[in-house]
């Protein structure tokens, strides 16, 4: 059962609790905070949302806060890693908070930080000589049982979710909505509820491929796509760029600098949207965001603006459920489902990510055993490359999951600008580049004003950048193909700028991204105004270019990241 609290101090229903799903307080109107108990019935040998069973009308212990089904492909791993292949084949076996896991109601022992000093080699040869004798008989019994006993709690979550779909709806069409689809658990339950509350299956779905997807999760895909006839399923990739060649470059991602999120997530679905909803006013996307999921999650609203497209509002139907909830669902409607589940996993995204857990890793070990040991290479090879001590240890005890900035990289050095304030004129700066100035420059500049090629001497390479009404800003000076540019700053009131230092500082910001830019799209993800894209050329090179007519000098691409550049902020 789901409680919830305000914890707002200043507020009239500060920490009064309230058992009605009731997410957001009715007083302050911010996010409650949220409190569930699961119970376990001894006599039918399941999980219970409500106290008392509705089979044997026996009251429950408390269990865990939330639960999910253990299936026979992970029972099986967790039976051989204990080894006692088969002991819990006729036992109700469920996963709680934590990573605990419970066979008939009591917790087992069984240590996940030790599972990196197992023979894994030895785990995959037994899972395999094992496997076929498995079976989903007593399994499939118990989750019978479950259904039926928490068939209220499935109505009451069912009945919810539809009608405030339906609201949030009753004034749109289906040309101006989609399903962000990722094919996990949390998407696949968003969709079945879209599609049953529109009363229609031709909602479009956009997927995201990472490059980076469980190969389950591929398939799984392939067999929506198959089983969804009408429904359009279109796909989001980077196909620029290449995940393990970025690792090389600017090292693998950390859980504080999720890089590859940018690069190929947010970046490849905020060109996709744009492409095909160029011309609507507004458009909903539905996701499947739950606030248990974590912690940074559990202050999400609902319903919101998206801070990347501005007629977008992301709608989060499912966003108090638990994983009781979203099992429940899957479980009670026999919906088709991500495969990576029944092997362990908890949530499915990309296979490598830092954010993973020692037992998402595990289970790679396992199940994607080369492409575990590919990564594991590059890995040691970046321990190396920067001078790290205990390589084993810094790689194999996640260590590298923590890691900041750029230290032992070449390309950090290209977030190094050499200037100095011009002795002659002032507030005007020299920089010494470390690319020579190409037309690909002034693309940078245009956050700033206009370019104006005719006023300035060609001779001297000079281009002015003038306000809307033409009055001028900068001026740059500096020869195609030298390496030294003067900026000289006419009037400071720039992109949003007040004072002369900070106009000083936007510049540098984008001279810095002129030299480091490899083409992230990170700046047209944070362009409200889609005035921003980039390519790659014929000839392999990255072609940054912004749109005059769209774009509205607001300054956010220059001041959104750390030194203007996504990748500077990385490193």
């Amino acid at each position: 059962m789901i409680s919830y609290r305000c914890e707002n101090p200043k507020c009239k229903e500060y920490m009064v609790e309230t058992i009605q799903k009731k997410s957001t307080c009715s007083s302050c109107k911010g996010i409650n905070k949220a409190r569930s108990e699961i119970y376990w019935c001894s006599h039918c040998n399941i999980p219970l949302y409500e106290e008392k069973c509705s089979i044997c009308g026996e009251g429950g212990e408390y269990l865990t806060t939330d639960v999910r089904p253990v299936f026979p492909n992970e029972r099986l791993l967790i039976e051989i890693v204990l080894g006692q292949p088969f002991a819990f084949v006729g036992k109700s076996v469920w996963n709680g908070t934590g990573n605990q896991y419970f066979v008939d109601g009591e917790k087992i022992e069984l240590s996940i930080k030790d599972l990196v000093l197992l023979d894994d080699q030895k785990i995959r040869l037994e899972y395999n000589k094992y496997i076929n004798e498995n079976e989903y008989t007593y399994f499939n019994e118990y989750i019978d049982k479950f259904i039926k006993a928490n068939k209220d709690r499935y109505r009451e979550i069912l009945s919810e979710a539809i009608t405030y779909i339906g609201e949030m709806t009753k004034n749109y069409s289906l040309s101006d909505m989609f399903v962000s689809f990722s094919g996990g658990k949390d998407s696949t339950v968003t969709s079945d509820l879209v599609m049953r509350a529109l009363g229609t299956s031709k909602v479009l779905h956009i997927f995201g491929d990472t490059t980076l997807e469980f190969p389950q999760t591929m398939e799984y895909v392939e067999r929506f796509k198959k089983e969804h006839l009408s429904t359009p399923v279109i796909a989001a990739r980077n196909k620029e760029k290449n995940f393990f060649d970025l690792c090389e470059t600017v090292g693998p991602p950390a859980r504080l600098m999720r890089w590859c999120c940018t690069v190929f997530k947010t970046g490849a679905i905020t060109d996709k949207i744009e492409s095909l909803f160029r011309n609507q006013k507004h458009i909903i996307t539905f996701y499947g965001i739950r606030r248990h999921e974590s912690v940074s999650r559990s202050k999400y609203e609902r319903e919101s603006e998206s801070p990347k497209i501005t007629k977008q509002t992301v709608i989060s139907p499912i966003i108090d459920w638990l994983d009781f909830d979203v099992w429940l669902y899957i479980l009670t409607t026999g919906i088709d489902f991500n495969d990576a589940y029944r092997l362990g996993y908890a949530r499915v995204g990309c296979w490598c990510c830092p954010n993973n857990s020692d037992w998402s890793e595990f289970l790679s070990k396992i199940f994607m055993h080369k492409q575990f040991y590919d990564f594991r290479r590059i890995l040691v090879d970046f321990a190396k490359r920067t001078g790290k001590e205990d390589i084993d240890d810094y790689v194999d005890k996640g260590n590298w999951k923590a890691r900041q900035g750029g230290y032992g990289l070449d390309i950090a050095n290209k977030s190094i600008l050499k200037f100095t304030p011009c002795a002659t004129e002032e507030n005007t700066i020299n920089f010494e580049l470390q690319k020579p100035i190409s037309e690909a420059l002034y693309e940078f500049f245009k956050p700033f004003g206009y370019l104006n090629f005719e006023l300035g001497n060609r001779r001297l390479g000079e281009v002015y950048i003038l306000s809307y009404t033409g009055s001028v800003k900068l001026k740059l000076q500096g020869r195609i193909g030298t390496n030294i540019l003067k900026v000289s700053i006419i009037d400071h009131n720039i992109a949003g700028a007040k004072a002369m230092n900070v106009a000083e500082s936007k510049i540098k910001c984008q001279i810095t991204k002129f030299q480091m830019c490899m083409g992230c799209k990170a700046c047209p993800s944070v362009c409200k105004h889609n005035a921003i894209l980039i390519m790659k050329t014929s000839d392999g090179n990255i072609c940054y270019k912004i749109d005059d007519e769209k774009c509205k000098r607001c300054g956010e691409c220059i001041g959104h990241y750390t030194g203007g550049c996504y990748m500077r902020k990385v490193l």
